[in-house]
C-alpha cells in the first residue's frame, strides 16, 4: 500500500534503508521507536497489511500473538521497566502494528497512562536515538530475543 506508513516502513526494511530495524520474526518486523521518550519503546509492526486481529487467518493470528509476547518480553529484559504498556491501536496508521512501552521509575508520572504525556514531549527531537543510542539499544534488543528466540 503505497500510502500506509507501516508498509513504507517495512518496503525500507527489506531495501536495507531503516536504521531502526532490529529483527525479522516469522509474522513481523521489530523495530526500534523513531522517539525514545520511553527508553526501549520498540514496534513489532505485522508482516500482512490488515486492520483488524480477526481478519488474520487462524494459524498466522496465532504466531503473532505468540512473537508479539515474546518480543516484549525481550524488551522487558533488555531495559528493565518497572511495568510495560503495549498498544494495538490502528486509528492513525490502519495497519497492524503493536507498540511496547517500557515505563520507568524516571518518568515525569510513571503511573499515568502513555498517551498522557504531551506529544510534544514524546515526539520531541531531542528524545530521537542517536547512532551510538540506537546501536546500543538494537545490540540489547537482539541479545534478549536470541536468548527468548534462539531459531530465529
Amino acid at each position: 500500500m503505497e500510502d500506509c506508513l507501516i508498509c513504507n516502513r517495512i518496503e525500507m526494511i527489506k531495501k536495507g534503508t531503516n536504521k531502526y530495524f532490529v529483527k525479522e520474526l516469522e509474522t513481523g518486523y521489530i523495530v526500534i521507536g523513531d522517539h525514545q521518550y520511553f527508553k526501549g519503546y520498540t514496534l513489532f509492526l505485522c508482516k500482512e497489511h490488515k486492520n483488524e486481529l480477526h481478519e488474520l487467518d487462524s494459524d498466522f493470528k496465532e504466531k503473532f500473538l505468540v512473537e508479539m509476547s515474546r518480543v516484549s518480553e525481550a524488551v522487558y529484559k533488555a531495559f528493565k521497566p518497572i511495568k510495560l504498556n503495549y498498544e494495538l491501536l490502528g486509528n492513525g496508521d490502519p495497519h497492524m502494528h503493536w507498540h511496547i512501552f517500557p515505563r520507568s521509575e524516571q518518568e515525569p508520572n510513571p503511573t499515568h497512562p502513555v498517551w498522557w504525556t504531551p506529544r510534544d514531549q514524546m515526539y520531541a527531537e531531542n528524545v530521537k536515538p542517536n547512532a551510538e543510542e540506537l546501536s546500543a539499544m538494537k545490540k540489547l534488543l537482539v541479545s534478549e530475543l536470541d536468548k527468548i528466540m534462539p531459531s530465529y
